[in-house]
């Protein structure tokens, strides 16, 4: 019924994974294998397309308005997936979750003040706090048996006073962890105690793989919602980033009115394109989704198995996300070395690991959103230059 097999030519087609990946690794589109920024190689679902064509045959592109039924669908999606009740008025939408973070970072906090980050992360968590002129404090995470943790008593006592803001990603990004309900217990507790909003971005909680279940921050802990925003978007989901919709879900009034305020100021008016496909979406894309996750639970297998045979090499278990974390650190190799035998001698333009902040020197990502001949021929090249 969905055919993710087939191999799409985006190149030429104003396609940041593609056309820019010569220029950021010095790595050829056409002969080598894009597989770094997070969005996916396969058709979104056909309602996608068809919501497009419809919008096209209209003819008229104005200014859009009335979110009353976007907010509707956002709404079910969430109610029927994760068991969570939102109310329409707790949802702002912007342009895409970076901007929302900028936003969020905005509200929160002021110039100079600090924001904690849990890294190795979502590189645009640093880039955001740094181009706001926020404090960045980075608080390494800890690998146990493959698997990252949290030091609670190493972040209590690295504090200075001057935090405003804790910044989490849930699941994470891009070691693919579902966090336990105890941690995120921990963590809600601990920004309590310190007095700290929290921001959770959840972009990839509908990409969860079998055997394991994401609990949205508000379900885990509701005592929280005095502090705590909540960022999702069907962006990742659906494989339609492009049209820029990010929703930030806030419950407390307060909270919502001073993110609403910075919201205002620069402007809320959504992408049209963008809210008429993410709509159409949540409401009759589910099925695609819940093919694509079977697709990619075997690419995931299939390219775990692959690095387990190559010495030097660990891909950190997957348990949500379509990113592959591998850890090169056993090769001896330094940073430099890591990315010369994977861009330039395998042609395979991975996320450099230094980008996610402390801790991701030795790592490289991998997006595994292809067609699976793509995850088998990253696979041997990996094999024979390692080998």
């Amino acid at each position: 019924m969905y055919n993710f097999d087939e191999e799409i030519n985006r190149i030429g087609t104003n396609s940041s994974k593609y056309d820019t990946m010569e220029n950021l690794f010095g790595v050829s589109p056409q002969a080598g294998l894009s597989m770094w920024t997070a969005d996916m190689d396969f058709r979104s679902p056909k309602c996608v397309s068809d919501t497009l064509e419809s919008l096209a045959a209209h003819g008229v592109f104005g200014y859009f308005g009335n979110q009353e039924s976007y907010n509707n669908a956002v709404c079910s999606w969430y109610e029927k997936r994760h068991n969570w009740a939102i109310k329409p008025e707790w949802i702002s939408v912007c342009h895409g979750l970076v901007a929302g973070i900028g936003l969020a970072i905005r509200a929160f906090s002021e110039p100079g003040d600090e924001v904690i980050v849990f890294t190795p992360v979502y590189h645009s968590f640093i880039s955001m706090i740094k181009r706001n002129n926020r404090v960045l404090i980075e608080q390494p995470l800890t690998i146990v048996n493959g698997e990252y943790f949290i030091d609670f008593e190493k972040l209590s006592s690295n504090l200075s006073g001057k935090e405003k803001i804790l910044l989490f990603c849930s699941p994470h990004n891009p070691g693919g962890k579902i966090w336990s309900t105890d941690e995120l217990k921990k963590i809600a507790a601990f920004c309590k105690e310190k007095d700290l909003i929290l921001i959770s971005d959840e972009i990839h909680n509908d990409l969860i793989y079998p055997g394991n279940t994401h609990v949205m921050y508000p379900k885990a802990v509701p005592e929280v919602s005095d502090r705590l925003v909540v960022m999702v978007s069907s962006s990742k989901t659906f494989n339609i980033a492009g049209g820029l919709m990010g929703n930030v879900i806030i419950e407390d009034p307060k909270l919502r009115r001073k993110f609403k305020a910075e919201h205002e100021s620069i402007g809320t008016s959504p992408n049209l394109f963008g809210m008429k496909v993410a709509e159409s979406a949540y409401l009759k894309g589910e099925d695609w989704l819940i093919a694509l996750m079977a697709y990619l639970d075997k690419n995931r297998i299939l390219f775990d198995k692959g690095i387990k045979k190559i010495g030097g090499l660990r891909s950190m278990k997957l348990d949500s996300t379509y990113l592959a974390w591998v850890d090169f650190s056993e090769t001896k190799m330094g940073e430099k070395e890591i990315i010369e035998h994977v861009h330039r001698k395998a042609g395979i333009a991975a996320s450099i690991g230094s980008t996610f902040g402390s801790g991701g020197e030795k790592f490289m990502r991998f997006n595994l959103a292809c067609p699976t001949e793509r995850i088998r021929n990253a696979v041997r090249r990996l094999q024979n230059v390692f080998d």
